[in-house]
């Protein structure tokens, strides 16, 4: 019975999404910014990068391609012609360009809602709500309150919440509310516990997510976020692919956040790692164990936290050059029926204005021994991924999207 193995590269978008001038970010293209940018020693950062972009695994499973079937340009150094898999565009049909949305809609299930936001202003939180969550969790009061980087809030109000015991609370244009607290200072338990109280207050919201942000470190310039995130998201409108999975029978591996930003629905085994090694070590270990019929999946979280937030072009290009450089670990251990398909859930340009996720498309890059090369087009939703994994594990399809591997030749 075959597997199927779907690693989520979080934010690698390839820019295109027509509805991007509504959400501002009309021309972003995360994978072809960095290229170019990595080519012409741009940006500002020339001096931390030397040469292309090489993605060569990557790119011959049809990056290139991809990028240019979503903008019409193919990025410096990546090529039009892949030498193996299927390659295709996702176009996200949910509202936003948060990650459970993304997420959901490809394991099948676009969102069907407006997620809620917080102002722009300052305060950003509600008077009323906030003093509702501190006074049953016996807080002093919060700093922050604002839209801010989830870095530089933790640098201009770390020594003050170790000194008064307020922890850090701000937002985004995503729909969600963050807090980070000091592990030891605050303590990491409290910070969870207090993050469910607040996710009490936020899911009438349609608030997305709240998420506990931990970090260590005494003083401002040595603060340091750790591994110990962990999100406290909103369920499913409906059973996604995990739940018709392990409603099947069948075991659902969850690496990384990704049991977090299903609220745990469909997940069988959650395995927590924190970076690209840590993440890439769990995946493989996960391949040597899964059984038949099995699902795993893996979201890649350091392009988007590390490197697209921070708007760190060589830093996130050096992430998508160590992530290839492992990709043919992963694909030595396929057997001759797996199937291994490389996604993304939104982007995050690194180029772009602001710290937010950029509204983009995104690359589907499929592969397995059983399959013949080709593009399945532009897919116009993300739920096609899910189908499409359905369909290779023999299961039911769902009620959104349709099978990219429809009508395919297998390979000879």
């Amino acid at each position: 019975m075959p597997r199927a193995i779907l690693l989520i590269l979080d934010s690698v978008g390839i820019g295109g999404a027509p509805d991007a001038a509504a959400y501002g970010d009309a021309g972003a293209d995360t994978v072809g910014h960095i290229a170019e940018a990595c080519a012409a020693g741009k940006g500002g950062q020339a001096e931390l990068r030397s040469g292309p972009l090489a993605v060569p695994n990557l790119d011959a499973l049809g990056l290139g391609a991809a990028v240019k079937l979503s903008t019409g340009r193919l990025p410096p150094g990546l090529s039009a012609t892949p030498r193996a898999g299927l390659f295709g565009v996702g176009r996200e049909v949910s509202k936003g360009k948060d990650t459970p949305s993304g997420h959901w809609e490809i394991a099948g299930v676009p969102v069907p809602f407006e997620w809620g936001y917080f102002p722009k202003t300052v305060p950003a939180f509600p008077d009323e709500m906030i003093a509702a969550i501190c006074a049953e969790a016996g807080l002093p009061g919060i700093l922050g309150n604002a839209h801010a980087s989830g870095t530089e809030v933790i640098e201009q109000y770390g020594e003050e919440s170790i000194r008064t015991g307020k922890p850090i609370c701000y937002t985004s244009v995503d729909s969600v509310f963050q807090i980070a607290a000091h592990e030891g200072h605050f303590g990491l338990q409290r910070l969870y516990d207090l993050c469910e109280i607040v996710f009490r207050h936020t899911a009438p919201l349609n608030i997305g997510r709240v998420i506990a942000r931990p970090f260590l470190g005494e003083t401002a310039g040595a603060f340091k976020r750790t591994g110990n995130r962990r999100d406290f998201a909103i369920s499913p409108p409906e059973p996604t692919l995990l739940d018709r999975l392990k409603g099947e029978g069948r075991q659902v591996f969850a690496i990384g956040k990704i049991s977090d930003i299903f609220a745990g629905h469909g997940v069988t085994h959650k395995i927590k790692a924190s970076g690209l090694t840590a993440l890439y070590d769990a995946t493989l270990e996960t391949l040597d164990m899964m059984p038949d019929g099995a699902l795993v999946m893996t979201n890649f979280v350091d392009f988007d936290s590390e490197y697209g937030h921070r708007r760190d072009v060589p830093g996130y290009a050096a992430a998508l050059e160590y992530f290839d450089s492992r990709l043919p670990e992963v694909i030595a251990r396929l057997r001759h029926d797996d199937l291994l398909v490389l996604t993304a859930d939104h982007g995050n340009d690194p180029t772009w204005t602001g710290t937010d996720h950029t509204r983009e498309q995104v690359p589907i890059l499929v592969f397995s021994p059983a399959l013949a090369k080709g593009e399945i087009g532009i897919r116009p939703s993300l739920a096609d991924i899910g189908e499409g994994i359905a369909h290779w594990l023999g299961i039911a399809p769902g009620r959104h999207g349709k099978s990219f591997l429809s009508g395919l030749a297998a390979a000879e």
